[in-house]
């Protein structure tokens, strides 16, 4: 797929009415009047929307006598789907990494915190306190 044209879907995609309109689609055909219903907006303003749409190839307009059904078509978006699922890998190798590392420093740090609890075990002061409470408990 062209940047162009994948440019022309993000636009697209990009406005919340239209996004709307795109997931009322997901069910099945629709007129003009149906997919206007929701919102708070003229019918020219809905069809202005729709030829956005079509532009980018997110839906098609049929005609069957005075209806106009306008169907979802989903290559466009399948397209965008494989857009970013390029980045998605660069993401989640990327957190890979980071949870790695994350790891390892963990780890560093517990053998430093053992080290150090360890160390103190031994110390004059320590061996000085663990002699007097044992001196104090056998006063008891």
């Amino acid at each position: 797929m062209s940047n162009d044209r994948l440019s022309t879907t993000f636009s697209a995609l990009a406005d919340p009415t239209r996004r709307a309109i795109l997931a009322s689609l997901i069910s099945g055909e629709a007129s003009v009047n149906d997919l206007a219903r929701p919102f708070d907006m003229s019918l020219p303003g809905i069809s202005k929307h729709l030829k956005v749409l079509e532009r980018a190839g997110l839906i098609e307009r049929g005609r069957e006598a005075q209806w106009r059904p306008c169907r979802l078509r989903a290559e466009p978006l399948r397209n965008v789907a494989d857009w970013v699922e390029n980045y998605r890998r660069f993401f989640e190798e990327s957190f890979d990494r980071l949870d790695a590392y994350l790891r390892e420093i963990q780890a560093k740090e517990k053998s430093q915190q053992e080290k150090k609890t360890t160390k103190n075990k031994h110390t004059p002061q320590a061996v000085r306190r663990k002699t007097y409470v044992r001196k104090k408990q056998t006063r008891k």
